[in-house]
């Protein structure tokens, strides 16, 4: 997953871009998808972030999920290092039915691609803010062995999440009528 919209790069507020965090606006959108995310991914068994503060941030909100653990911090994650440092974390996790990653661009495009190609630029995938691509391995974790399972962007999991508010709404509707 992508951090959630943050402030623009401003150099005199956050000289250490590393201290950049979320807008109020991105994370009240983020909270808005996360009733559609959790139709696709209900619980996970990690929850690894890039210890930034505006993906951090983003990591305590999806820790509120039902299913979903506390966060991680996971330098690996950060938004520079190379694919190789963070596939070599989810090693460390290959037991776990399902591990959620909260990074930066260029870092979290570049590990799909490594995943999915085996090179960080052998595929061309944009996550946008806020939104998450599903990688699953049938055997152990490294380069050119994921299958891109899904990818959602925030407009889409918000979607998501209002046709199910529909659907209960109706669903409930029906039930009084009868």
């Amino acid at each position: 997953m992508r951090h959630a919209v943050a402030y623009g790069r401003d150099p005199e507020r956050w000289p250490d871009d590393s201290f950049r965090p979320l807008t109020p606006e991105g994370e009240e959108a983020f909270r808005d998808s996360l009733p559609g995310l959790a139709l696709l991914a209900p619980r996970v068994g990690a929850l690894l972030s890039s210890p930034y503060e505006r993906a951090w941030r983003t990591a305590e909100v999806l820790a509120g999920l039902e299913g979903w653990p506390g966060p991680k911090a996971s330098t690996p994650l950060e938004p520079t290092l190379p694919p190789e440092k963070a596939a070599w974390l989810l090693e460390a996790y290959e037991a776990a039915e399902a591990v959620a990653l909260v990074g930066h661009r260029p870092g979290l495009h570049e590990l799909a691609s490594y995943l999915l190609t085996g090179e960080a630029g052998g595929v061309e995938i944009t996550i946008k803010k806020g939104g998450v691509a599903c990688i699953r391995f049938a055997g152990p974790v490294g380069p050119s062995a994921g299958q891109l399972r899904w990818l959602a962007s925030p407009k889409i999991l918000r979607t998501m999440a209002e046709a199910q508010d529909k659907a209960v709404r109706l669903q409930q509707n029906q039930s009084a009528e009868a």
